[in-house]
């Protein structure tokens, strides 16, 4: 398992880069802000462990940046302040657990193994579909995009599910038609174009990147054509 440790405190950092590689944990110990934000952006990591208080930047910023960039490995806090506005704060921004110096080394481990497990069960039982900032959770029933909750009906939670699961194609209304409405697909009805004009309103019109896209003469695709997904 690769950690990533951002620790500027240089021997506690090397104290606990030790103790967890005799644990049997990949570690790479960064000792500043910026050093940790580019490794965490730029590498995979299985858990990261992240002092709060850091010189150049904040913890809770380089969180908080990680996870608006769609990123969900599990994040531990450190810090020295057990404040509970804190741990708040850390928790809304995409933190996972908390860890208040000075604490013992077995208590790390155990929680790290327990973020572990159950990252890898929510990647078992991963029932989220996405594209750019808009999340549809099957299991839940629920479609986000970004923090807002969109509400939809059950036909048009098919009918996204359904996008998403064909995303960057291009949809013949008839292939729409039989796979979502189970029929075939008459063209004197215009039951997809309303049900597709009904669903953009909810998901695109106040927000952006525009995510349902019109092709003349062929019918609809999902996709992200700012190229957020990429950056």
């Amino acid at each position: 398992m690769k950690v990533l440790l951002v620790e500027d405190e240089v021997k506690l950092g090397e104290y606990i880069q030790k103790g967890l590689t005799e644990s049997g944990f990949l570690v790479d110990h960064k000792v500043n802000g910026l050093d940790g934000y580019h490794a965490l952006m730029s590498e995979d990591y299985n858990v990261v462990i992240m002092d709060v208080m850091l010189p150049d930047i904040s913890g809770f910023e380089i969180v908080k940046n990680y996870r608006q960039s769609g990123q969900t490995t599990p994040v531990l806090f450190l810090t020295a302040k057990d404040d509970l506005e804190d741990r708040i704060k850390g928790i809304e921004i995409g933190g996972d657990d908390y860890l208040t110096k000075p604490f013992a080394f077995a208590e790390l481990v155990v929680r790290l193994k327990n973020l572990l497990r159950r990252a890898n069960q929510s990647e078992y039982l991963s029932t989220q579909l996405k594209i750019a900032d808009l999340t549809l959770d099957l299991a839940k029933r629920t479609v986000h995009r970004g923090n807002t909750a969109i509400q939809l009906t059950s036909k048009e939670f098919a009918l996204l599910q359904f996008m998403l699961e064909r995303k960057g194609e291009v949809l013949p209304r008839s292939v729409i038609a039989s796979q979502v409405w189970d029929m075939n697909f008459d063209s004197d009805t215009n039951v997809i174009d309303v049900a597709i004009r009904r669903l953009r309103v909810k998901i695109d019109e106040d927000f952006e990147p525009k995510l349902i896209h019109t092709v003349r003469g062929m019918g609809y695709k999902l996709e992200d054509e700012s190229g957020l997904e990429h950056q």
